[in-house]
């Protein structure tokens, strides 16, 4: 008898919509799956896209977030941030920005200087990770993670190689600092690879299948542009891969606090929601030129 994690739905992200002129983002975790995968609370995909040269690079300027944390997985491109707390960095391929917005902070974000010049393919996602309400006012700060440091797991026979962002995979640490128990798994399969991992009991999971076709528990098949959604109760996940295959597994402790959020502040309450107001339009987040 197995403990597989029962599959609840498998869902498709809206259409793709432009992010400032930077980020073609198609949005896989809308307000309905907050519950379902606590305590993500969004992740906008930039499939591959092909960006032109331009002297002038793309991306978002200044703008405030408050209560969260954002993370950027960059698999082809590079990005520079810049933010109100001093964190400062530019990613490329395999590296991750992980940027903690707490009681509120004002960043940007724009394709490298270097990237734009040359342009070429341009391929990540922003995933937005919810805080618990002891830890919504915690100072802002930044993690910038580089490929080389992240864990790494490797599947028998070479069949696989997956990357841990966050949290641990049969022993194998990812480098980044969490406030709550995540685990962020990038995944590389080849065609008949079989992969089996726990999670603890009560864990939310989604898994975003950005390449390939997969068997999913012994009984679900799944495709290119799919999320799948997990029950929290059990605890063993199986997946095979028909082919290539390129997937983002999400998973966490789930955050059980009410969320009231607008958009780039997530608080607990609406009341807390007025207070970021107020304090984004009174300078209290610093200042960014």
């Amino acid at each position: 008898m197995n403990n597989y994690k029962r599959i609840k739905q498998i869902t498709q992200a809206a259409p793709a919509h432009m992010v400032g002129d930077g980020f073609k983002v198609r949005n896989f975790i809308g307000q309905s799956l907050w519950q379902d995968l606590s305590p993500f609370l969004m992740l906008d995909y930039n499939e591959p896209w092909q960006v032109l040269p331009t002297q002038h690079p793309r991306g978002v300027d200044v703008h405030p977030h408050k209560g969260f944390e954002t993370v950027s997985i960059a698999w082809s491109g590079m990005v520079s941030h810049e933010d109100s707390s001093g964190g400062k960095g530019t990613i490329g391929p395999g590296d991750v920005q992980w940027m903690t917005a707490g009681s509120g902070i004002l960043h940007k974000e724009f394709h490298a200087q270097e990237f734009s010049e040359k342009g070429g393919e341009f391929h990540m996602a922003q995933l937005w990770v919810n805080l618990p309400a002891a830890h919504k006012l915690t100072p802002p700060a930044y993690q910038d993670l580089l490929d080389a440091h992240m864990g790494r797991y490797q599947l028998p026979d070479g069949k696989g190689a997956i990357r841990i962002i966050a949290g641990e995979l049969n022993g194998v640490k990812g480098p980044a600092k969490t406030f709550t128990r995540i685990n962020i798994y990038d995944a590389q399969l080849q065609a008949g690879a079989d992969w089996h991992f726990s999670l603890p009991d009560g864990d939310t999971l989604g898994i975003v299948v950005m390449k390939g076709n997969l068997l999913v528990n012994d009984e679900q098949q799944a495709r290119t542009g799919d999320m799948i959604v997990f029950s929290n109760h059990n605890t063993d996940v199986h997946i095979e891969s028909n082919n290539d295959a390129h997937i983002l597994v999400l998973s966490g402790e789930p955050i059980r606090e009410p969320i009231s959020a607008y958009g780039p502040f997530v608080m607990n309450t609406k009341q807390e929601i007025l207070d970021a107001i107020d304090e984004f339009n009174s300078g209290k987040f610093g200042h960014l030129a």
